[in-house]
């Protein structure tokens, strides 16, 4: 496998551990003394919204800083368009996401109404923005050591 094909797979990996709200498996992508900057696109001036520092921390933030999702609720990242450099055991990610809600309807008692039909619930986007992480080669796996992320919508934590 390619090292870029090995990179995208990290940011695989790292939306669905957010997605599925596992910390354990966001820790493990991350290189121990990793960082993620959270930052506000406002206007194209980029303003530094929050900082996590170290694996166990970022892993920590999933179970803790998230908001769990609704009965019958999920969610879902998709990424688009990525720019891999590679230069050594140094690579860069430079990809578009896009974060649904997913919220399904609760199945009536009596069933479904007459002349309901297909998927039955909301999807909502509720985030949009760039990933930039860095990330090294460390023992031949590729890890993210600094986590950037531009959030196209302030975000309150």
């Amino acid at each position: 496998m390619s090292d870029e094909h090995e990179i995208q797979q990290v940011l695989a990996r790292y939306v669905r551990a957010a997605d599925h709200r596992n910390g354990a498996a966001m820790t493990d992508i991350f290189l121990p003394e990793s960082k993620v900057d959270i930052f506000y696109n406002n206007a194209g001036t980029p303003e530094l919204l929050g900082e996590l520092v170290g694996s166990k921390a970022i892993g920590a933030a999933v179970n803790t800083m998230m908001r769990p999702h609704p009965p019958r609720g999920w969610s879902h990242h998709t990424t688009h368009d990525p720019i891999i450099e590679v230069n050594g055991d140094t690579g860069t990610l430079d990809a578009q996401f896009v974060v649904f809600n997913v919220v399904g309807a609760a199945k009536p008692e009596g069933g479904w109404p007459e002349g309901a039909h297909g998927a039955q619930g909301t999807i909502t986007p509720i985030e949009t923005g760039y990933y930039r992480p860095i990330l090294k080669k460390v023992d031949g796996r590729w890890m993210m050591a600094h986590h950037r992320v531009y959030l196209d919508l302030p975000m309150a934590f």
